[in-house]
């Protein structure tokens, strides 16, 4: 039974994307944490910053009254790149969820609606970067991402919405 609904996210909390971006930070070692602080580095930042601009979109997962999840998109000029920013056309996604409600479909169900309202949007893709060994990558798989360049830790990955012209 699905104890979760899917939204868009409300004006009045948008600055609940400083606490999801620093939980999509794809850590090795849980006991060994980065400071949140983290989230201040330039690389970073340009995930949430002035978030609501014109190709913004953001959906959140809420539960039991709270919100438990969020993924975004943003359109990263070259100047200010992201991880898996492949041009300045295409959305990058960020995805993160609340530890305890992973595993349990709700990121799978995040990824699909938001790949369905870019579709609609009329975006040809949507890109993301994934570290070699987040236990995400088949999650991304799944749901239309495939693998279009390998880094040295990560994979740069590419999910195509609309056919390319012949």
């Amino acid at each position: 039974m699905k104890d979760y609904t899917i939204r868009k996210i409300k004006q009045t909390e948008i600055s609940l994307l400083g606490y999801f971006l620093y939980e999509a930070i794809f850590q090795r070692d849980e006991q060994n944490r980065l400071p949140r602080e983290v989230i201040n580095q330039p690389e970073l930042m340009v995930y949430i910053e002035d978030f609501g601009r014109k190709d913004d979109q953001c959906l959140v997962a809420e539960c039991d009254g709270k919100i438990v999840g969020a993924v975004w998109t943003r359109i990263l000029a070259e100047k200010i790149s992201g991880f898996g920013n492949v041009d300045d056309q295409t959305p990058e996604f960020a995805i993160s969820l609340v530890q305890e409600y992973r595993n349990r479909g709700i990121g799978t169900e995040l990824m699909k609606q938001m790949l369905k309202r870019l579709k609609i949007a009329g975006y040809r893709r949507a890109s993301l970067a994934v570290q070699k060994d987040n236990y995400a990558l088949k999650m991304y798989q799944t749901v239309g991402f495939r693998v279009i360049d390998e880094l040295e830790q990560e994979y740069l990955m590419i999910c195509q919405l609309a056919d390319d012209p012949i």
